[in-house]
């Protein structure tokens, strides 16, 4: 027996244990949850950099805020709050203690003696050539901010806080709600302002990756005695809640809704813009919320606060959820189906799952697919081939379009509310497409286009909306932009696209919004049938304007022309009244005789009856009754009397009145019980 562990092979060769430096380690199955794989790759949920961070976490905190008041009917009032947090304050939040720095040299933004002096002399040489060109009288710049010094410095930290009226949170659900990624109440065939389950979930992993703080929820449900606090954060690796705290507290003034705050790395200056027009744009769509928003930061000389007022009290109806296309579904989706339904024969799932198959096109449908299929057979036998032939069928066969029943668009009442609201334009026009087909998903277009206003640049302002939530971002690829700039040739509706101020507002509704990419900045130039739709309604706005332009010209014509004859009276009253006056004296020394009227107009010259005085005045009531005539018809045609009107909205003085609505694409009836 040999000992050692080594043995001598058949050759004489000794044969020890074999090394394998070079041999690969076997490789380990490695599983990432959802909540790690979103905070690894956090750009696709619009978390790009620490700007964009704030930007998206209160866009998706006010979105829900709107989504949850419109879910119970009730007219939005949301108040966002952005806090900055110094570096002291936030490390006693966090309970570090500040410390001075030791090692100079260690930090990036170092300065050397050398480097320090370099640039010492250069701001002594800038201030003498100021002095210079101040002495001779130059127009010399204002003197620029002193750079920093280079380095990437510390970061920012702010509060943000949304604070709405909307149904609140089950007080089991919340921990969930918050702490899970990839769950929610979003997910049926539903138009709604989120969809991926994201939303505050992505703030809250932001927060832990940027700051380490948990995030605070308070919410209270209608007509709840208590409300619930919870403190929690998540736990990336497991994707589950991390609750610190979650309790019962008194709701002594009866509140409902919710009330979220977070603590996160951001930065203000950069986006500050982006913010501001966010908030301006979603007043503009939704003219029946009232919104505060503020942000406070650490010297009070930079607070901002805007309150953006309710407009109307008219709200968009509820969108409902509906059943799925039979030409939008594919394989997985048909399983899945067939294994939630509560239909237990074939022809029953096919007329309750789907839309637009009524029983008799159901049976002509299974009579298609084969001998194999009947009407009655249990819809859970289905085999996979089977399956696949419904499939096939469903891709191959005609079917009705979906009604756009389903979809809440904003209304041309309420587009048109929020630009004038907002922008004060001279004139708008409004319109809202019938519903169209993407996908076997219903899609409603609505436009607006306006002219003039405040606060508004030269040439084409494009405001963009998709399921009523504003998109800010790659405005350039987007459908709309490239239709307005490339696709409509606005001076054939005698507008100039690049003096007039044009706004071009286009609202995008539907069970499914085709973004691109899940960070929903924007949609594709590559849909036929939204870009047509999209075209299409820019154009009937433009025709609208139109009519009123060519109007307005001509009155302003009309002005013109009234000016030039009032100039020319004083002369024109002078050369009448010579002629006459000369014809006068003819008349009366016989060398020449004028009959009946024209003898009674020399008559009343020779007499004083008739002068230059009353020739002016004559021919300025002439001038005057062509004009009132002509304004007369222009009031009659565009229904604008004498005097300029002032839009009045009046509401109800009982709030709670009961009333029904009867509602049409431009107007809307309100009958009070």
């Amino acid at each position: 027996m040999e000992m050692g562990g080594s043995s001598e092979s058949p050759s004489g060769q000794k044969k020890g244990k074999a090394k394998t430096p070079n041999k690969l380690k076997e490789s380990v199955l490695k599983q990432k949850s959802p909540a790690e794989f979103f905070a690894e790759n956090k750009n696709i949920a619009g978390f790009d950099n620490p700007g964009k961070c704030l930007y998206t976490t209160m866009r998706e905190l006010v979105e829900n805020s709107l989504d949850s008041a419109e879910s119970i009917s009730e007219l939005p009032v949301v108040e966002v709050t952005i806090e900055e947090i110094g570096k002291s304050k936030f490390n006693s939040m966090i309970g570090l203690v500040d410390r001075e720095r030791v090692d100079e040299e260690l930090y990036d933004d170092y300065e050397t003696a050398k480097a320090r002096e370099k640039r010492l002399a250069k701001e002594a040489r800038d201030q003498e050539i100021q002095a210079k060109n101040s002495a001779l009288g130059k127009k010399i710049k204002e003197p620029s901010a002193a750079k920093t010094i280079k380095g990437r410095g510390g970061a920012s930290f702010y509060r943000v806080t949304c604070k709405d009226n909307g149904r609140g949170m089950p007080h089991d659900d919340i921990p969930n709600m918050f702490g899970r990624v990839l769950s929610g109440t979003k997910y049926g065939l539903k138009q709604t302002r989120g969809k991926f389950g994201l939303g505050a979930k992505m703030a809250l992993i932001w927060s832990k990756m940027s700051t380490g703080l948990p995030i605070e929820i308070s919410s209270a449900m209608n007509g709840q005695s208590y409300l619930s606090f919870c403190r929690l954060d998540i736990d990336i690796h497991r994707n589950i809640p991390h609750v610190h705290l979650h309790e019962k507290r008194d709701n002594k003034d009866h509140w409902h809704g919710a009330e979220i705050q977070v603590v996160i790395e951001g930065n203000w200056t950069t986006y500050r813009s982006k913010i501001l027009h966010y908030m301006r744009q979603m007043a503009v769509i939704t003219p029946y919320a009232q919104f505060l928003f503020k942000f406070v930061s650490e010297s009070s000389d930079k607070d901002v606060t805007i309150r953006f007022a309710r407009r109307t009290d008219i709200m968009p109806p509820v969108p409902i959820e509906t059943k799925y296309h039979p030409s939008a579904v594919d394989l997985l989706l048909i399983k899945r189906l067939i294994g939630e339904t509560s239909k237990q024969n074939l022809s029953q799932f096919l007329q309750h799952e789907f839309v637009n198959i009524g029983k008799s096109y159901a049976e002509r449908l299974i009579g298609e697919m084969g001998a194999e299929f009947s009407p009655k057979m249990h819809v859970k036998s289905l085999s996979a081939p089977q399956i696949v032939r419904i499939h096939q069928l469903f891709r191959q066969a005609k079917f009705d379009d979906p009604s756009g029943d389903c979809l809440s668009p904003a209304g041309e009442y309420n587009l048109r509310l929020g630009i004038i609201k907002e922008l004060h334009p001279d004139m708008v026009a409004t319109y809202s497409g019938s519903a169209q087909v993407f996908e076997g998903h219903p899609v409603i277009v609505e436009a607006g286009v306006s002219v003039g206003g405040k606060d508004v640049k030269q040439g084409l302002n494009i405001f963009r909306f998709a399921n009523r939530i504003p998109l800010l971002f790659e405005q350039g690829a987007d459908v709309v932009t490239r239709t307005a700039q490339k696709r409509i040739n606005w001076g054939s509706y005698k507008i100039n696209q690049t003096q007039d101020k044009i706004g071009v507002f286009v609202s995008i509704v539907s069970t499914k919004i085709p973004f691109k990419g899940t960070g929903k900045e924007y949609i594709g130039d590559d849909i036929s049938e939204i870009a047509s739709a999209v075209k299409s309604a820019i154009q009937q706005c433009c025709v609208q304007l139109k009519s009123k332009i060519v109007k307005r010209i001509q009155a302003r014509e009309q002005q013109e022309r009234k000016r030039n004859l009032s100039k020319y009276i004083p002369d024109a009253s002078n050369a009448f009244y010579e002629v006459l006056r000369e014809m006068a004296l003819l008349h009366a020394s016989k060398k020449k005789r004028y009959e009946d009227a024209d003898a009674e107009i020399l008559s009343k010259v020779s007499t004083r009856l008739l002068t230059k005085e009353v020739l002016s005045e004559e021919l300025a009531k002439h001038v005057e009754k062509v004009d009132y005539q002509m304004a007369l018809e222009y009031a009659t045609q565009t229904g604008v009397g004498e005097e300029p009107k002032e839009d009045i909205y009046v509401q109800s003085l009982n709030p709670k009145s009961n009333f029904i609505d009867l509602r049409s694409p431009l107007f809307l009836f309100r009958f009070f019980q």
